[in-house]
């Protein structure tokens, strides 16, 4: 089950990647196409374009962690701060494509109707808070591996017994007597 599940998500990433790879072409064409029909009037679709170029980029960011954190073989026995790194580096990814989207949308409805802009702000708070979200998480994910200290699974051969065997368990907070 777990060599069909890689290759779902291999099959997924290599799907995000053309699609990017389609957008990464379809922006410069739509500003090409638009400054020929419009005379050179083209403002309006290079922000166009840059909404497109920041989903190409996210998407291919996530068709990257696809493939580097669920597809290869033998990473089923990932450590708790490997998957904090992984999830770290894919919900950054959100939060920028987030961010510089809500700045392309504060651009468009500043121009076009102003009074749209709180749907801009929306966004900006949203991504604020997804940030906040993110660094609550890194911040309760770090104190826990401390309290917990390394996986079984992480201890050099032999460290096992040895610190078993030295040393007493611990009555401090938060552990039972």
């Amino acid at each position: 089950m777990s060599f069909v599940i890689r290759v779902v998500f291999a099959i997924a990433a290599g799907v995000l990647m053309s699609i990017a790879a389609v957008l990464l072409l379809y922006a410069p064409y739509s500003v090409l196409r638009d400054a020929m029909a419009s005379g050179g009037k083209i403002h309006h679709s290079l922000l166009g374009a840059v909404g497109y170029l920041i989903v190409a980029i996210a998407l291919f960011d996530v068709a990257k962690y696809f493939f580097e954190e669920e597809v290869p073989a033998g990473r089923e026995r990932r450590t708790a701060a490997d998957a904090r790194r992984g999830l770290t580096k894919f919900v950054s990814t959100i939060i920028i494509a987030l961010f510089l989207e809500a700045l392309v949308l504060v651009f468009e409805t500043a121009r076009e109707n102003v009074a749209e802009v709180k749907y801009a702000a929306l966004l900006v708070f949203s991504g604020c808070l997804t940030l906040v979200c993110l660094g609550l998480f890194q911040r309760l994910s770090a104190a826990t591996e401390k309290e917990v200290g390394p996986e079984p699974n992480d201890r050099p051969e032999g460290e096992d017994m040895a610190m078993d065997a030295k040393e007493p368990p611990s009555t401090g907070p938060g552990r039972l007597a």
